[in-house]
């Protein structure tokens, strides 16, 4: 069954804005690095399976290994361990503003590397969706400070969102040559957990699995919904639409986390968060306006 477009986009915003009520079930006992490692092995057996039932093939060159490994680092590993890293320092509203810039960022790299056109709309709805989410947390942004551990934390996040976002350009270049998504997915996952692994064990990081049953149901929905149904649709409209207008993603995903949070926690919007909400909302209207057709009368 093929998804439309406006699916392919509510799906993965309205579940990455959902997963950090689930990533609070998951900090205390289990060293974060571990629970990253833990999630993407989980979707990727769960991948695996399920395209093995599907009765397709997971058999790929080392080429096509290389660019898994690639993606793995990208979209599924160094870079959640660089947000983790990032947050012990800074408000999840500043880095939420950081990957704003993910739309800017991949306009360039589309723009450089897949030769693809820069659209003056989609640049302008994200410039507006940005100011948006700026107003959203200006409390946040203004008692931040540039000292020492929080700019080594700011680099941190904008190095997240810069392998996020090249993430987004290998997988729109690969889907060019016909590499399928949940493959390029179930491989990048594997391939991302097995680092971020790696990683931990190389930092010392205690191995300790939380057994409680808070920690294995959000481990489970991170797994499921926040990694093999979120990416799989979030790539495959990236592919559809292009890695600009599907960066927008990242300016939806703070809005739904505070609407979760009105009917959960409480949250208050204020005049500048509602004004800052309409402005998300005016600049998603502009940056995915679909080009009209230019009609020439009939002499």
């Amino acid at each position: 069954m093929k998804l439309s477009n406006t699916t392919l986009f509510l799906i993965p915003s309205l579940i990455w804005g959902s997963t950090w009520y689930a990533i609070k079930f998951q900090i205390g006992v289990t060293d974060p690095l571990y629970s990253v490692a833990f999630r993407f092995f989980l979707a990727a057996f769960v991948l695996i399976a399920f395209i093995s039932v599907k009765g397709e093939s997971i058999r790929f060159s080392w080429k096509s290994h290389r660019y898994f490994m690639l993606q793995g680092v990208c979209l599924f590993g160094i870079n959640y361990w660089l947000v983790y890293m990032s947050e012990e320092h800074l408000t999840s509203g500043l880095v939420a503003v950081i990957f704003g810039g993910l739309i800017f960022l991949n306009v360039f790299l589309s723009a450089l590397f897949l030769k693809s056109k820069i659209h003056t709309p989609v640049v302008v709805g994200g410039v507006i969706g940005t100011v948006g989410i700026g107003l959203i947390f200006k409390d946040e942004l203004s008692v931040f400070d540039f000292s020492d551990m929080n700019f080594v934390a700011f680099l941190m996040a904008l190095g997240a969102m810069t392998l996020a976002s090249f993430g987004n350009i290998l997988s729109a270049y690969y889907q060019k040559r016909q590499m399928p998504v949940m493959q390029s997915n179930a491989f990048g996952m594997l391939y991302g957990a097995i680092m971020v692994l790696v990683i931990a064990l190389l930092m010392g990081k205690p191995f300790v699995f939380d057994t409680s049953v808070s920690y294995s149901v959000a481990l489970v929905y991170l797994s499921v919904f926040g990694s093999v149904i979120a990416f799989n649709t979030y790539l495959s409209l990236l592919g559809k639409i292009g890695p600009g207008k599907a960066g927008y993603i990242s300016l939806s995903m703070p809005v739904i986390a505070l609407l979760f949070s009105t009917f959960l926690e409480g949250y208050q919007w204020t005049a500048a968060s509602i004004f800052g909400l309409l402005m998300i909302l005016a600049g998603m209207y502009i940056a995915l306006q679909r080009k009209q057709a230019v009609k020439i009368p009939a002499n």
